[in-house]
């Protein structure tokens, strides 16, 4: 490949909006947003940015995702209860098979790269 295959995000797609699904909600209604900058052929591989209003809501990992926090607060609390406190300038990663919720705090904004496995390990 060449460096003509670079993809460099120079301007923000159009964004999706959404909101939580009631079955996963647990406090508030948030509505969130998605830009995707990348998604590769066989739809495994996603940069984008995503954007939320305040919240809590249960999560469960299917895939790998790094993220860097650009805005807001927000906590993230594993199933034993163990909160992390996420705020701009953080960088993190979510393995797959992570469960717990996701609460946030003041209106938050993530850089994020998934990368989704085909199958779930046991």
């Amino acid at each position: 490949m060449s460096i003509a295959s670079l993809i460099k995000f120079t301007s923000l797609a159009e964004p999706e909006h959404y909101f939580v699904p009631v079955e996963k909600r647990i406090a508030g209604n948030p509505q969130q947003s998605v830009w995707m900058d990348y998604t590769d052929p066989s739809k495994q591989f996603m940069v984008g940015i995503w954007r939320s209003e305040p919240g809590k809501w249960r999560i469960h990992y299917t895939e790998e995702e790094f993220c860097m926090m650009m805005e807001g607060i927000s906590i993230v609390t594993d199933a034993a209860g163990q909160p992390t406190t996420l705020k701009a300038g953080d960088s993190f990663v979510v393995p797959r098979g992570f469960s717990g919720t996701w609460e946030v705090v003041e209106t938050s904004v993530k850089r994020f790269v998934i990368y989704e496995a085909s199958a779930v390990p046991t």
